[in-house]
């Protein structure tokens, strides 16, 4: 079974809110065997939700479609889907319900235009939304089925979780679709293409190998669909095991999990605990470290010090040392670094101190120059970067960076 997807909204188009709604919902198709073919933004138009709608019915048997079903005169989805069906309008009375609950519940008037939030297209099945006013819609036209949702997230998610996803997989014989990820760091995507191109070539065509990098990583993800799950479980993890043999010294972890949570895992393990001593990256490290549950019982904090006071009072860096060599050294970030195990009282740190623009840089130490530090307690590495002039991507790269870092002095222990 092939799926589309349509987001409408002019918020999506104009980068006022990210589309989070797509990738989640093919995460959950993906995992049921439901392949998605295409994924498609389109704006509060009617003729454009008109030819998205026509051209996915073309290539897909689901279309969902999320947005657009607010109660106000922006919202187009359902009077463009009653054009498209060719339907009329009734008063579907378990929406009208709803509407009324909720409306009580918060004790608030119900006005003429929520209760019109019941009315839908004649020809459709109304699935009640049970977190809001709009209800979910179900039609079915020569053997394609089009279902729309609102675009709020968590009442889209409770909807396809508990509503549509069931529907489907009781309704359609599915294929198997495995997944299997290898997290890799250290190499570089073609250089990881080389090493293991004998492996890839001799793939059977039901499974293939996809590349993904991102900031110093890159994760391998082999795909196999089928209809034995148990067969291609076996057949991709012989493919993965083969690859983990072959670049064994540059794999961090066989999961599908983000290089901090590969590093709290090992850490977690071993019974280390982690602090950071952060300038340049404001805390991003700490952010992405404090994102997963559990971190606590590895990273036990740290600082974001950008002056030169605090450097000297909370990570004991030398006056002399700022002084002489500035806060973007060698000499101050192995201090940061250091003070932060000695200071913090952990096993490891993460220091990182650098110019992350788009100024601030002068001619010996330019925009993006970053030195980054990771220290143990009984070892010190430093090194300097030379990324670019643009501020985020300076900060993410520093992140990663350091971590790959902080991955490699974890090895050698």
């Amino acid at each position: 079974m092939l799926a589309e997807i349509i987001t409408i909204g002019d918020e999506i188009l104009i980068g006022q809110i990210v589309d989070t709604n797509s990738a989640w919902m093919a995460k959950q198709l993906n995992s049921i065997g439901v392949s998605v073919k295409q994924i498609t933004s389109v704006s509060d138009d009617e003729q454009h939700i008109i030819e998205a709608l026509g051209e996915a019915e073309k290539r897909a048997d689901l279309i969902l479609i999320t947005g657009g079903l607010g109660p106000t005169k922006d919202d187009i989805t359902k009077k463009t889907l009653a054009k498209y069906f060719n339907m009329g309008y009734r008063r579907d009375e378990g929406a009208l319900e709803m509407v009324r609950q909720i409306f009580e519940k918060y004790k608030r008037p119900l006005l003429d235009i929520n209760i019109q939030q019941a009315d839908v297209p004649d020809g459709c099945e109304v699935i009640v939304n049970k977190n809001g006013t709009a209800p979910c819609m179900w039609f079915e036209q020569q053997e394609k089925i089009f279902v729309s949702m609102p675009g709020v997230p968590y009442e889209m998610m409770y909807l396809m979780d508990d509503e549509i996803l069931p529907r489907i997989t009781s309704r359609f014989k599915l294929p198997s679709i495995v997944h299997k990820t290898i997290l890799t760091a250290n190499i570089g995507e073609s250089f990881l293409a080389k090493e293991i191109e004998d492996i890839e070539d001799s793939l059977p065509s039901h499974i293939k190998l996809a590349y993904l990098p991102k900031l110093g990583q890159v994760r391998l993800r082999l795909s196999a669909k089928g209809d034995n799950e148990a067969k291609l479980k076996q057949e991709v993890e012989i493919f993965a095991q083969q690859i983990i043999e072959k670049i064994k010294k540059f794999v961090v972890i066989d999961e599908d999990i983000p290089l901090e949570k590969a590093i709290l895992n090992i850490m977690k393990e071993k019974g280390l605990t982690l602090s950071t001593a952060e300038s340049c990256t404001g805390g991003y490290i700490a952010h992405l470290i404090t994102q997963h549950p559990g971190c606590s019982s590895v990273y036990w904090g740290g600082a974001v010090a950008y002056a030169y006071e605090l450097k000297e009072s909370i990570l004991g860096v030398k006056e002399s040392t700022l002084t002489t060599y500035g806060a973007v050294s060698e000499q101050t970030v192995t201090e940061m670094a250091e003070g932060a195990v000695k200071n913090f009282k952990t096993d490891y740190s993460i220091a990182v101190s650098g110019i992350a623009g788009p100024d601030g840089g002068t001619e010996d130490k330019p925009v993006g120059t970053v030195w980054i530090a990771i220290s143990s307690k009984n070892k010190t590495v430093a090194k300097v970067f030379n990324f670019s002039n643009k501020r985020i991507q300076n900060i993410e790269r520093s992140a990663a960076s350091a971590l790959t870092m902080l991955l490699n002095l974890l090895k050698e222990a």
